[in-house]
């Protein structure tokens, strides 16, 4: 006998991604009486169509209470939750744990270590272990806890920890994987790779977006929970169905990807990778540069987990996750300005810097001194350390040759090359203890920005028409 089937609307609130809508419609269609579930997150929403009687919000609420949903035949009114002490909390901690990754990048401990052609195998792990501690955390391991929320949500609360923490693994499972067949490939290449300097920048600022958008999901903003950034439901079905390996593909993929974000000191380890020309040397650099930075996104990724388990712990760490993924994300995009030569947060330093050297009589350091000429050719010199650039502005007459010579007093991978996309082509390579050269004639009048491959440490050149130098402020 074929039973009549009806349909009902349930407002759930606290469903607000694609894999809370997996989850929802999972244990819902694990009900006897059920037969269909469409969630829509965006509205809040669950349809249900089912046989005999409706299962009550009663039943529902408390199947779900676990994982802070929420079930009403009405839609839910907004309430106002904010609780002084607890934002002020949330706040400091994130404050506190900001100041201490900007305290680290500013201590220099990033140029302790150097690596070139000649450098051993065991040296690219403890480069790997610097990277981890500073651009690899804001890049990579803020994308991690961008995606811990969305990770965690595929699993119910009756999924062991361990199944819990198996995204986290795969993430750097693919992590590593994929640095070493392509490390192995970059070998095999041997030769120069400009992917990083032509799109990479735009490739960091479309994640850093991404990640903003995932932050003030994780703030619970109303107006965001309309735009999730999650693929098509029918693939987060796939990948978060038990039979097809629960949520494993899509942390595998994005572990793999981050090969191809531009972090400096990965860029230097892909390099080197190439000037190696062997598959194997290649593909052990770029493993064991992996290897080193798993412990700090190991630890980003599991204390994630832990958290999220406890509910009472769960919001606040949102709230603080949110507040980091928030400033890692604006951290890369303003160095990715830098990097594209266009305005920035940095820029207020440079106005700074020119205001204190106003009195100076060294050259260059009052921006209104003119790079002497020296056989036809203007000359700057500039010392790069991995804190910064000495001096970091200069002035040059247009149409006038420029020799640049920079001497590497102790720079980082992140530091190791220095870049001006609107003054010259490539890279100006920088060797500890010694002096690059670059020749250049600027064409154009303007302030141009110069910076190394991350755009974490910068300045400017400004060009001035030769003719009116004199009078050019």
């Amino acid at each position: 006998m074929i039973k009549n089937t009806k349909k009902h609307i349930y407002h759930v609130k606290g469903m607000h991604c694609a894999s809370c809508e997996v989850l929802i419609e999972k244990k819902l269609l694990a009900l006897e009486n059920i037969k269909s579930v469409e969630s829509y997150a965006t509205k809040g929403e669950v349809l249900i169509e089912y046989e005999d009687k409706k299962p009550s919000v009663e039943i529902l609420n408390e199947i779900f209470k676990k994982n802070g949903y929420f079930f009403s035949g009405q839609p839910q009114k907004a309430t106002n939750g904010f609780k002084p002490r607890v934002f002020f909390i949330t706040l400091g901690i994130g404050f506190f744990i900001i100041i201490g990754f900007i305290g680290l990048n500013q201590l220099g401990l990033t140029g302790l270590i150097n690596v070139n052609s000649k450098s051993s195998l065991p040296m690219f792990l403890a480069f790997g272990i610097l990277a981890g501690i500073s651009s690899c955390a804001a890049l990579v391991g803020g994308l991690i806890l961008s995606m811990s929320k969305q990770w965690g949500e595929l699993y119910s609360d009756s999924d062991s920890a361990w199944k819990k923490i198996q995204p986290h693994l795969i993430f750097n499972a693919g992590r590593l994987i994929s640095y070493g067949i392509l490390g192995a490939t970059l070998g095999i290449i041997g030769d120069k790779l400009n992917f990083s300097l032509k799109f990479g920048p735009i490739l960091v600022i479309t994640v850093s977006i991404m990640m903003i958008l995932l932050a003030f999901q994780m703030f619970d903003f109303k107006t965001f929970r309309k735009f999730p950034f999650t693929l098509p439901k029918f693939i987060t079905r796939f990948i978060a169905d038990e039979s097809n390996f629960k949520g494993r593909y899509m942390p595998f993929l994005m572990g793999a990807f981050t090969f191809f974000l531009p972090c400096g000191f990965t860029i230097t380890a892909q390099g080197l990778a190439l000037i190696s020309g062997n598959a194997i040397q290649g593909g052990l650099i770029m493993l064991l540069f992996a290897l080193g930075t798993l412990p700090m996104l190991l630890i980003i990724g599991l204390s994630s987990v832990k958290f999220l388990q406890k509910p009472h712990l769960s919001e606040r760490f949102l709230k603080i996750a949110g507040i980091l993924v928030l400033f890692f994300a604006l951290y890369n995009i303003n160095f990715q300005l830098n990097v594209l030569g266009i305005s920035s947060l940095s820029d207020l330093d440079f106005n700074s810097t020119q205001s204190s050297n106003t009195n100076k009589n060294t050259s260059y350091e009052n921006e209104e001194r003119l790079a002497p000429i020296i056989s036809g050719k203007q000359v700057l010199k500039m010392d790069a350390s991995s804190r910064g650039y000495s001096p970091n502005y200069f002035k040059v007459k247009a149409g006038i040759p420029v020799r640049w010579e920079i001497t590497d007093t102790g720079t980082s991978g992140c530091t190791n090359a220095v870049i001006s996309k609107n003054l010259f082509e490539g890279e100006i390579y920088l060797t500890p203890g010694k002096t690059s050269f670059k020749e250049f004639t600027p064409t154009k009048t303007g302030k141009f920005k110069f910076s190394c491959w991350m755009g974490m440490i910068s300045g400017i050149i400004e060009v001035v028409d030769k003719n009116n130098a004199t009078s050019e402020k």
